[in-house]
Protein backbone atom coordinates (compact mmCIF):
# COMPACT_ATOMS: atom_id res chain seq x y z
CA UNK A 1 0.00 0.00 0.00
CA UNK A 2 1.81 2.84 -1.35
CA UNK A 3 1.88 6.03 1.27
CA UNK A 4 2.28 8.39 -0.94
CA UNK A 5 1.47 8.51 -4.83
CA UNK A 6 3.91 11.57 -6.19
CA UNK A 7 7.35 12.22 -4.55
CA UNK A 8 9.09 15.51 -5.31
CA UNK A 9 12.58 15.22 -4.10
CA UNK A 10 14.21 18.70 -4.46
CA UNK A 11 18.06 19.54 -4.64
CA UNK A 12 19.05 22.82 -3.78
CA UNK A 13 22.30 22.26 -5.40
CA UNK A 14 25.37 22.42 -3.04
CA UNK A 15 23.57 24.22 -0.01
CA UNK A 16 25.47 22.12 2.92
CA UNK A 17 24.66 22.91 6.60
CA UNK A 18 27.66 22.40 8.52
CA UNK A 19 30.96 20.39 8.04
CA UNK A 20 30.92 16.95 8.32
CA UNK A 21 33.50 15.29 10.70
CA UNK A 22 35.99 13.95 7.43
CA UNK A 23 36.27 17.86 6.16
CA UNK A 24 39.64 18.05 6.97
CA UNK A 25 40.48 15.02 4.94
CA UNK A 26 39.14 17.49 1.78
CA UNK A 27 40.71 20.82 2.92
CA UNK A 28 37.60 21.61 4.79
CA UNK A 29 38.04 23.50 7.83
CA UNK A 30 34.63 24.92 9.54
CA UNK A 31 32.77 25.22 6.51
CA UNK A 32 28.84 25.83 6.72
CA UNK A 33 27.40 26.84 3.25
CA UNK A 34 23.84 28.02 4.97
CA UNK A 35 24.86 29.15 8.43
CA UNK A 36 27.73 31.26 6.86
CA UNK A 37 25.33 32.77 4.50
CA UNK A 38 23.04 34.24 6.94
CA UNK A 39 26.33 36.15 9.00
CA UNK A 40 27.10 37.77 5.72
CA UNK A 41 23.79 39.08 5.08
CA UNK A 42 21.96 41.91 7.09
CA UNK A 43 18.50 40.52 6.09
CA UNK A 44 17.22 36.86 5.00
CA UNK A 45 13.92 36.03 4.30
CA UNK A 46 12.51 32.26 4.30
CA UNK A 47 9.40 32.04 5.60
CA UNK A 48 8.17 28.46 4.29
CA UNK A 49 11.63 26.64 4.77
CA UNK A 50 11.76 27.90 8.23
CA UNK A 51 8.21 26.57 9.16
CA UNK A 52 9.52 23.08 7.13
CA UNK A 53 12.59 23.49 9.75
CA UNK A 54 15.88 24.78 7.78
CA UNK A 55 16.57 26.69 10.41
CA UNK A 56 16.22 24.35 13.01
CA UNK A 57 19.51 22.52 11.33
CA UNK A 58 22.49 25.16 12.15
CA UNK A 59 22.01 28.75 13.75
CA UNK A 60 21.25 31.41 11.49
CA UNK A 61 21.54 34.97 12.22
CA UNK A 62 18.10 36.32 11.31
CA UNK A 63 15.72 33.45 11.52
CA UNK A 64 15.18 31.58 14.51
CA UNK A 65 14.68 27.97 14.68
CA UNK A 66 10.47 26.96 14.42
CA UNK A 67 9.12 25.33 17.97
CA UNK A 68 6.73 22.87 15.32
CA UNK A 69 7.43 22.48 11.96
CA UNK A 70 4.74 21.44 9.43
CA UNK A 71 6.67 18.36 8.59
CA UNK A 72 10.29 16.09 9.86
CA UNK A 73 13.55 17.68 9.07
CA UNK A 74 17.19 16.44 9.31
CA UNK A 75 20.58 16.07 8.11
CA UNK A 76 22.22 13.51 5.78
CA UNK A 77 26.12 12.50 6.20
CA UNK A 78 27.75 11.47 2.71
CA UNK A 79 28.97 8.37 2.66
CA UNK A 80 31.21 8.17 -0.79
CA UNK A 81 34.62 9.84 -1.08
CA UNK A 82 33.83 12.98 -2.56
CA UNK A 83 32.24 16.44 -2.50
CA UNK A 84 31.01 16.93 -6.49
CA UNK A 85 27.79 16.55 -8.33
CA UNK A 86 27.48 13.30 -9.52
CA UNK A 87 28.83 11.83 -6.30
CA UNK A 88 25.92 12.96 -4.64
CA UNK A 89 22.84 12.67 -6.72
CA UNK A 90 24.79 9.52 -7.65
CA UNK A 91 24.35 8.23 -3.67
CA UNK A 92 21.22 10.05 -3.03
CA UNK A 93 19.77 7.24 -5.23
CA UNK A 94 22.00 4.63 -4.02
CA UNK A 95 25.15 4.29 -5.21
CA UNK A 96 28.52 4.51 -2.94
CA UNK A 97 31.42 6.31 -4.87
CA UNK A 98 34.39 4.70 -2.95
CA UNK A 99 36.73 6.29 -5.81
CA UNK A 100 36.29 10.30 -6.39
CA UNK A 101 36.52 11.50 -10.05
CA UNK A 102 39.32 12.87 -11.98
CA UNK A 103 40.29 16.88 -11.40
CA UNK A 104 42.67 18.83 -13.31
CA UNK A 105 41.85 21.57 -10.86
CA UNK A 106 45.76 22.47 -10.38
CA UNK A 107 47.68 21.21 -13.59
CA UNK A 108 45.28 21.62 -15.96
CA UNK A 109 44.50 18.57 -19.00
CA UNK A 110 47.51 16.52 -19.90
CA UNK A 111 49.00 17.51 -23.12
CA UNK A 112 48.50 13.94 -24.61
CA UNK A 113 44.79 14.76 -24.32
CA UNK A 114 44.87 18.01 -25.75
CA UNK A 115 46.37 16.63 -28.76
CA UNK A 116 43.82 13.97 -29.57
CA UNK A 117 40.99 16.63 -28.85
CA UNK A 118 42.75 18.90 -31.32
CA UNK A 119 43.00 16.19 -33.96
CA UNK A 120 39.66 14.99 -33.74
CA UNK A 121 37.92 17.88 -33.61
CA UNK A 122 39.98 20.17 -35.80
CA UNK A 123 40.09 22.84 -33.85
CA UNK A 124 43.12 24.11 -31.66
CA UNK A 125 42.85 24.50 -27.96
CA UNK A 126 43.45 27.70 -25.84
CA UNK A 127 42.89 28.23 -22.28
CA UNK A 128 43.34 24.58 -20.96
CA UNK A 129 43.09 26.05 -17.19
CA UNK A 130 40.49 26.19 -14.41
CA UNK A 131 38.62 29.15 -14.77
CA UNK A 132 35.36 30.77 -13.99
CA UNK A 133 33.06 30.84 -16.66
CA UNK A 134 32.44 34.09 -17.10
CA UNK A 135 36.24 35.27 -16.55
CA UNK A 136 37.56 32.78 -19.15
CA UNK A 137 34.67 34.35 -21.88
CA UNK A 138 36.28 37.84 -20.97
CA UNK A 139 39.77 36.39 -21.30
CA UNK A 140 39.72 34.28 -24.42
CA UNK A 141 36.06 34.48 -26.36
CA UNK A 142 37.63 37.28 -28.75
CA UNK A 143 39.86 34.80 -29.89
CA UNK A 144 37.56 32.22 -30.15
CA UNK A 145 35.50 34.77 -32.34
CA UNK A 146 38.52 35.53 -34.53
CA UNK A 147 40.46 32.30 -34.99
CA UNK A 148 37.93 29.18 -34.82
CA UNK A 149 39.84 28.21 -31.69
CA UNK A 150 38.32 26.14 -28.86
CA UNK A 151 37.94 27.18 -25.47
CA UNK A 152 38.94 24.21 -22.82
CA UNK A 153 38.76 24.77 -19.24
CA UNK A 154 37.78 23.24 -15.98
CA UNK A 155 36.96 23.86 -12.69
CA UNK A 156 37.22 22.24 -8.97
CA UNK A 157 34.95 20.07 -10.23
CA UNK A 158 35.47 17.07 -12.09
CA UNK A 159 34.83 18.29 -15.48
CA UNK A 160 36.06 19.72 -18.79
CA UNK A 161 34.32 22.63 -20.14
CA UNK A 162 33.84 23.56 -23.94
CA UNK A 163 32.86 27.38 -24.77
CA UNK A 164 31.48 27.99 -28.12
CA UNK A 165 29.75 31.16 -29.38
CA UNK A 166 26.23 30.06 -31.10
CA UNK A 167 27.04 32.34 -33.85
CA UNK A 168 30.53 32.25 -34.64
CA UNK A 169 31.38 28.38 -33.72
CA UNK A 170 28.03 26.88 -33.64
CA UNK A 171 25.62 25.17 -31.41
CA UNK A 172 25.82 21.68 -33.34
CA UNK A 173 29.40 21.86 -33.71
CA UNK A 174 30.00 22.71 -29.99
CA UNK A 175 28.31 19.66 -29.53
CA UNK A 176 29.94 17.43 -31.54
CA UNK A 177 33.40 18.41 -30.17
CA UNK A 178 32.14 17.63 -26.78
CA UNK A 179 31.14 14.25 -27.93
CA UNK A 180 34.35 13.58 -28.72
CA UNK A 181 36.28 14.92 -25.64
CA UNK A 182 33.35 12.41 -24.11
CA UNK A 183 34.94 9.47 -26.04
CA UNK A 184 37.96 10.53 -25.35
CA UNK A 185 37.31 11.36 -21.63
CA UNK A 186 36.63 7.31 -21.00
CA UNK A 187 39.66 6.31 -20.56
CA UNK A 188 40.63 5.68 -17.05
CA UNK A 189 43.44 8.37 -16.55
CA UNK A 190 41.26 11.29 -18.07
CA UNK A 191 37.88 9.95 -16.72
CA UNK A 192 35.85 13.24 -16.05
CA UNK A 193 32.42 12.94 -14.49
CA UNK A 194 31.06 15.26 -17.26
CA UNK A 195 31.79 17.22 -20.00
CA UNK A 196 29.74 20.06 -20.80
CA UNK A 197 29.00 22.54 -23.38
CA UNK A 198 28.88 25.77 -22.76
CA UNK A 199 27.43 27.62 -25.30
CA UNK A 200 27.71 31.81 -25.11
CA UNK A 201 26.74 34.82 -27.42
CA UNK A 202 27.76 38.47 -27.89
CA UNK A 203 30.93 39.86 -30.00
CA UNK A 204 33.23 41.86 -27.36
CA UNK A 205 34.68 41.90 -23.75
CA UNK A 206 31.36 43.03 -20.98
CA UNK A 207 28.89 41.64 -23.48
CA UNK A 208 29.44 37.67 -23.45
CA UNK A 209 26.68 35.84 -21.63
CA UNK A 210 26.18 32.18 -21.53
CA UNK A 211 22.44 30.48 -22.93
CA UNK A 212 20.41 28.02 -21.56
CA UNK A 213 21.64 25.55 -24.32
CA UNK A 214 24.26 23.83 -21.94
CA UNK A 215 24.79 20.48 -22.46
CA UNK A 216 26.34 17.74 -19.93
CA UNK A 217 27.90 14.54 -21.64
CA UNK A 218 28.00 12.66 -18.26
CA UNK A 219 29.12 9.05 -17.24
CA UNK A 220 26.71 6.09 -16.88
CA UNK A 221 26.23 5.51 -13.22
CA UNK A 222 28.52 2.19 -13.34
CA UNK A 223 25.44 0.29 -11.40
CA UNK A 224 21.25 0.72 -11.34
CA UNK A 225 19.87 3.07 -8.92
CA UNK A 226 16.52 3.83 -7.38
CA UNK A 227 15.74 5.64 -10.69
CA UNK A 228 15.88 2.31 -12.51
CA UNK A 229 13.87 0.56 -10.12
CA UNK A 230 10.76 2.67 -10.67
CA UNK A 231 11.34 3.02 -14.19
CA UNK A 232 11.53 -0.96 -14.41
CA UNK A 233 8.59 -1.02 -12.15
CA UNK A 234 6.28 1.12 -14.73
CA UNK A 235 6.44 4.19 -12.40
CA UNK A 236 6.40 7.63 -13.81
CA UNK A 237 10.46 9.32 -13.35
CA UNK A 238 10.14 13.03 -14.23
CA UNK A 239 13.53 15.14 -13.96
CA UNK A 240 13.73 18.42 -14.02
CA UNK A 241 16.82 20.90 -14.46
CA UNK A 242 20.40 18.98 -14.89
CA UNK A 243 19.35 15.58 -13.21
CA UNK A 244 19.28 13.97 -16.19
CA UNK A 245 22.27 14.48 -18.00
CA UNK A 246 23.59 13.64 -14.41
CA UNK A 247 22.11 10.06 -14.72
CA UNK A 248 22.76 9.97 -18.07
CA UNK A 249 18.96 9.43 -18.80
CA UNK A 250 19.26 6.06 -17.20
CA UNK A 251 16.04 5.76 -15.35
CA UNK A 252 13.95 8.77 -16.54
CA UNK A 253 10.98 8.51 -18.18
CA UNK A 254 10.30 12.49 -19.36
CA UNK A 255 13.59 14.93 -19.07
CA UNK A 256 12.54 18.93 -18.50
CA UNK A 257 15.28 21.50 -19.03
CA UNK A 258 15.46 24.42 -16.63
CA UNK A 259 16.35 28.00 -17.54
CA UNK A 260 17.30 29.14 -14.06
CA UNK A 261 16.33 27.68 -10.54
CA UNK A 262 13.41 30.03 -10.70
CA UNK A 263 12.42 28.47 -14.22
CA UNK A 264 12.75 25.10 -12.35
CA UNK A 265 10.64 25.82 -9.46
CA UNK A 266 7.71 26.98 -11.71
CA UNK A 267 8.38 23.68 -14.20
CA UNK A 268 7.88 21.98 -10.29
CA UNK A 269 5.18 23.68 -9.74
CA UNK A 270 3.48 23.51 -13.05
CA UNK A 271 4.21 19.44 -13.12
CA UNK A 272 2.85 19.21 -9.75
CA UNK A 273 -0.55 20.52 -11.19
CA UNK A 274 -0.51 17.54 -13.55
CA UNK A 275 -1.67 13.90 -13.07
CA UNK A 276 1.46 11.75 -12.70
CA UNK A 277 2.63 8.73 -10.47
CA UNK A 278 5.77 8.15 -9.28
CA UNK A 279 8.55 10.78 -8.49
CA UNK A 280 9.67 14.20 -10.05
CA UNK A 281 13.41 14.27 -9.05
CA UNK A 282 14.47 18.18 -9.85
CA UNK A 283 17.44 20.06 -9.28
CA UNK A 284 18.45 23.74 -9.09
CA UNK A 285 22.01 24.29 -10.05
CA UNK A 286 22.14 28.05 -9.65
CA UNK A 287 22.59 28.37 -5.69
CA UNK A 288 26.37 26.58 -6.89
CA UNK A 289 27.04 27.54 -10.44
CA UNK A 290 26.16 31.34 -10.04
CA UNK A 291 27.15 31.61 -6.26
CA UNK A 292 28.72 29.20 -4.37
CA UNK A 293 31.39 28.84 -7.21
CA UNK A 294 31.85 32.60 -7.36
CA UNK A 295 31.84 33.17 -3.39
CA UNK A 296 29.16 35.53 -3.47
CA UNK A 297 27.31 35.55 -0.33
CA UNK A 298 24.97 38.02 -1.35
CA UNK A 299 23.42 36.42 -4.04
CA UNK A 300 23.16 32.85 -2.81
CA UNK A 301 20.97 34.90 0.04
CA UNK A 302 18.86 36.33 -2.50
CA UNK A 303 18.65 32.92 -4.69
CA UNK A 304 18.20 31.19 -1.66
CA UNK A 305 14.52 33.87 -1.30
CA UNK A 306 13.66 33.34 -4.62
CA UNK A 307 13.23 29.91 -3.91
CA UNK A 308 11.19 30.23 -1.04
CA UNK A 309 9.01 32.32 -2.85
CA UNK A 310 8.44 29.26 -5.05
CA UNK A 311 7.94 27.23 -2.40
CA UNK A 312 5.08 28.87 -0.78
CA UNK A 313 3.67 28.17 -3.98
CA UNK A 314 4.57 24.94 -4.41
CA UNK A 315 3.43 24.11 -1.03
CA UNK A 316 -0.11 25.30 -1.65
CA UNK A 317 -0.58 23.28 -4.48
CA UNK A 318 0.74 19.70 -3.18
CA UNK A 319 -1.83 17.43 -2.66
CA UNK A 320 -3.02 14.62 0.10
CA UNK A 321 -0.79 12.08 -0.96
CA UNK A 322 2.16 14.12 -1.90
CA UNK A 323 5.64 14.00 -0.18
CA UNK A 324 8.11 17.04 -0.73
CA UNK A 325 11.48 16.31 -0.10
CA UNK A 326 13.80 19.04 0.02
CA UNK A 327 18.01 18.65 0.09
CA UNK A 328 21.13 19.17 -1.63
CA UNK A 329 24.24 17.57 -3.35
CA UNK A 330 27.08 18.54 -1.26
CA UNK A 331 28.14 22.40 -0.02
CA UNK A 332 29.62 25.33 -1.58
CA UNK A 333 30.57 27.77 1.19
CA UNK A 334 30.74 30.93 -0.61
CA UNK A 335 32.56 32.48 2.49
CA UNK A 336 35.16 29.89 2.36
CA UNK A 337 38.56 29.76 0.47
CA UNK A 338 39.26 28.99 -2.91
CA UNK A 339 36.18 28.13 -5.25
CA UNK A 340 35.94 24.92 -4.69
CA UNK A 341 32.64 22.47 -3.49
CA UNK A 342 33.10 21.84 0.47
CA UNK A 343 32.30 18.91 2.29
CA UNK A 344 29.31 19.42 4.50
CA UNK A 345 26.19 17.46 5.64
CA UNK A 346 23.07 18.60 3.75
CA UNK A 347 19.01 19.04 4.99
CA UNK A 348 16.78 16.54 4.90
CA UNK A 349 13.49 18.66 4.75
CA UNK A 350 10.47 16.18 4.28
CA UNK A 351 6.73 17.32 4.31
CA UNK A 352 3.08 15.94 3.18
CA UNK A 353 -0.11 17.35 3.55
CA UNK A 354 -1.28 14.58 4.64
CA UNK A 355 1.40 14.20 7.69
CA UNK A 356 0.25 13.87 11.54
CA UNK A 357 3.59 14.10 13.05
CA UNK A 358 6.13 16.41 12.80
CA UNK A 359 9.92 17.13 14.23
CA UNK A 360 13.53 15.99 14.34
CA UNK A 361 14.99 12.87 12.87
CA UNK A 362 18.30 11.08 14.00
CA UNK A 363 21.08 12.31 11.29
CA UNK A 364 21.16 10.18 8.15
CA UNK A 365 24.27 8.40 7.84
CA UNK A 366 24.26 8.53 4.10
CA UNK A 367 22.44 10.53 1.04
CA UNK A 368 20.79 7.38 0.32
CA UNK A 369 17.73 7.48 2.45
CA UNK A 370 16.15 9.60 -0.07
CA UNK A 371 16.29 6.75 -2.71
CA UNK A 372 15.70 3.74 -0.29
CA UNK A 373 12.40 5.91 1.41
CA UNK A 374 11.28 6.96 -2.01
CA UNK A 375 11.75 3.02 -3.27
CA UNK A 376 9.67 1.78 0.04
CA UNK A 377 6.96 4.05 -0.28
CA UNK A 378 6.37 2.33 -4.01
CA UNK A 379 6.93 -0.82 -3.26
CA UNK A 380 9.89 -1.53 -5.37
CA UNK A 381 13.19 -3.64 -4.28
CA UNK A 382 16.45 -1.16 -4.58
CA UNK A 383 18.58 -2.86 -7.24
CA UNK A 384 21.48 -5.42 -5.94
CA UNK A 385 24.44 -3.29 -4.82
CA UNK A 386 23.08 -0.10 -3.52
CA UNK A 387 23.03 1.63 -0.34
CA UNK A 388 20.68 3.11 2.49
CA UNK A 389 17.66 2.47 4.70
CA UNK A 390 14.40 3.59 4.13
CA UNK A 391 12.87 6.09 6.95
CA UNK A 392 8.95 6.33 5.37
CA UNK A 393 7.41 4.72 8.76
CA UNK A 394 8.99 7.83 10.52
CA UNK A 395 7.79 10.23 8.23
CA UNK A 396 3.90 10.19 8.86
Amino acid sequence: MEQYRRIFVIVMDSLGAGAMEDSLEFGDVGVNTLGHISQAVDSFTIPHLRKMGMANLTPLKQVEPVEKAIGYYGTLREKSRGKDTMTGHWEMMGLEVKTPFKTFTETGFPPELIRELEERTGHKVIGNKSASGTEILDELAPEEIATGHMIVYTSADSVLQICGNEETFGLEELYRCCRIARELTLKDEWKVGRVIARPYVGKKKGEFKRTSNRHDYALKPFGKTALNALKDAGLDVISIGKINDIFDGEGITEALKSKSSVHGMEQTIETAGRDFHGLCFVNLVDFDALWGHRRDPQGYAKEIERFDQKLGILLDTLREDDLLIITADHGNDPTYTGTDHTRERVPFLAYSPSMKGNGALAEGDTFAVIGATTADNFGVAMPRGTIGSSVLNQIV
